[in-house]
Parts: C-alpha cells; sequence; structure tokens
C-alpha cells in the first residue's frame, strides 16, 4: 500500500553513525525537493509592499543609528 503525502510532513534525515558533515549535507540535498523549496519561497498572506514607504522608514532607521554612533563618540 503506498504511503498518503501529507501537506505538513517533518522532514527526517536517517544518516549512518559517524557520518561527516559533508556526508549529512549531501543526503539531505537529495530529500530536499523541489515542493520543499516551494513550501519556503510561497506565502498565502503576502501583500505587496509600499517601497517608497519602506525606503523612508529605512532611510530614518539609518539616520538614528547614525546620530547614536556620533554622540558616543
Amino acid at each position: 500500500m503506498p504511503r498518503k503525502k501529507t501537506a505538513n510532513r517533518d522532514l527526517i534525515l536517517r544518516v549512518p553513525k559517524n557520518a561527516t558533515l559533508k556526508q549529512i549535507y549531501a543526503i539531505a540535498k537529495k530529500q530536499f525537493t523541489a515542493a520543499d523549496l516551494q513550501e519556503h519561497i510561497e506565502r498565502k498572506d503576502a501583500r505587496p509592499l509600499d517601497t517608497v514607504k519602506l525606503l523612508k522608514e529605512l532611510e530614518e532607521i539609518h539616520l538614528r543609528t547614525l546620530s547614536k554612533r556620533k554622540t558616543r563618540r
């Protein structure tokens, strides 16, 4: 009887005892599929960002940190 495919499966790596890090990475790479990648890339609640607003906020944060650095010296 074939296994049931579940949407929320846990990845368990079966590695030999005393496996090197290189071997563990190779096993993980073999088991990682395109479906796994798609799960990490796709966001169901993603919303488009207002880039102008985001850039303004980042610039304000940058200026604040610069002013903090100048006052410490």
